[in-house]
């Protein structure tokens, strides 16, 4: 039997509390299907073939432990035979954590006491040390029924899968975009990831990675789809603009047509905006201004869950979830990024960039 515990689920409202809840059991049940699951207040408890690793990726699960059950009235015989089973005699310090929930002829510190002596009793070369113990032992009563385990075990955290709705992302299998996905997952938002092909600037190398990544990340959603849209703006439009003379706006005009079919692919399926792994600063369409000419293009909020961390960081967290060595596969790269891109771009001059671009080659 497995003890889970979830934290800002049980900070909700009780309608919503119970909803998220109910979420969290059913993703549950899809990702361990020959599990039994059930709650009680505070806690959701897991039986059957439990697959650890899966569990720490099933979001809005703090921490879990595999634990043993018995009735309060066998509680102190059963701890001693819990702690011999559990190789509590091999520590020289162990604490004992004690929560209880509901009525009681008793406190928490009379029932720690009693139990911790009968470990003594057993083991009396043991001590007791609060601040850094060598094992410790924990104990939940709940009503009459205990619950004891020795490990607690980190999950993901977050908020159930879902709980916030749809969102689409922006993907383009590099480092950022994907760890800015499953940061919104681990928000509740279910992620449609969108994979813009440039037709003659793009290759199956790119569109490989990007499969790939997304192959790692259903690990956190399971029902994650690549969705490939095939764009040929770029191809018609790159010319001209060097030839226009304002290729440094190449970058900003292809990110804001992209930003728009995203948003399109987002009014078709119903999601409430777009997710992109933009950083401040860290390239050239990425300062202010431009940031504030690229959401222009769209209607729909874009969030950007990265926008304040620099590389090292977001690689980091690449490690963690799993996508970095495949976000690492090589790419063909884009060819068309201009040798000196705009940083300081203003919305009209590329809005009327934009609208001559579309009188002369029907984009």
């Amino acid at each position: 039997m497995y003890l889970l515990r979830y934290s800002e689920i049980a900070l909700k409202s009780p309608a919503v509390r119970s909803r998220w809840e109910n979420l969290l059991m059913r993703n549950l049940k899809e990702a361990l299907p020959g599990c039994k699951v059930r709650r009680t207040r505070g806690r959701i408890w897991l039986s059957g073939p439990v697959d650890e690793e899966r569990l720490k990726q099933i979001f809005g699960i703090v921490s879990f432990s595999p634990c043993e059950q018995t009735s309060l009235q066998d509680l102190g015989s059963f701890i001693i035979d819990y702690c011999e089973r559990t190789g509590l005699s091999e520590a020289e310090t162990f604490a004992l954590r004690l929560r209880r929930v509901g009525s009681h002829p008793f406190s928490s510190q009379e029932k720690t006491v009693e139990l911790a002596d009968l470990i003594l009793e057993r083991f009396p070369h043991l001590r007791v040390d609060l601040d850094r113990p060598e094992a410790t032992v924990y104990v939940e009563i709940r009503e009459d029924d205990c619950y004891l385990f020795r490990n607690v075990v980190k999950g993901v955290g977050g908020l159930p899968l879902g709980a916030e709705g749809d969102l689409v992302a922006l993907f383009s299998g590099g480092i950022d975009s994907p760890v800015a996905a499953w940061m919104m997952m681990k928000r509740g938002c279910k992620i449609t990831p969108i994979y813009v092909d440039l037709e003659g600037f793009s290759g199956p190398l790119g569109l490989a990675r990007a499969e790939a990544v997304v192959e790692r990340l259903k690990a956190y959603q399971p029902d994650l789809d690549l969705l490939v849209v095939n764009d040929g703006f770029l191809k018609k439009s790159s010319e001209m603009m060097r030839e226009g003379g304002v290729e440094r706006y190449t970058c900003l005009i292809c990110k804001r047509r992209m930003y728009r079919l995203a948003e399109a692919v987002a009014r078709d399926i119903g999601a409430k905006g777009i997710v992109t792994g933009e950083s401040l600063g860290q390239v050239a369409s990425q300062t202010l201004d431009n940031l504030l000419v690229l959401d222009a293009a769209a209607s729909l909020p874009v969030y950007r869950p990265l926008i304040g961390f620099d590389k090292v960081e977001v690689e980091k967290i690449a490690r963690e979830i799993g996508t970095f060595d495949a976000s690492i596969l090589p790419s063909e790269g884009c060819g068309a990024v201009p040798r000196k891109p705009a940083t300081k771009a203003k919305l009209e001059e590329v809005a009327k960039i934009e609208e001559d671009l579309k009188s002369s080659a029907d984009l």
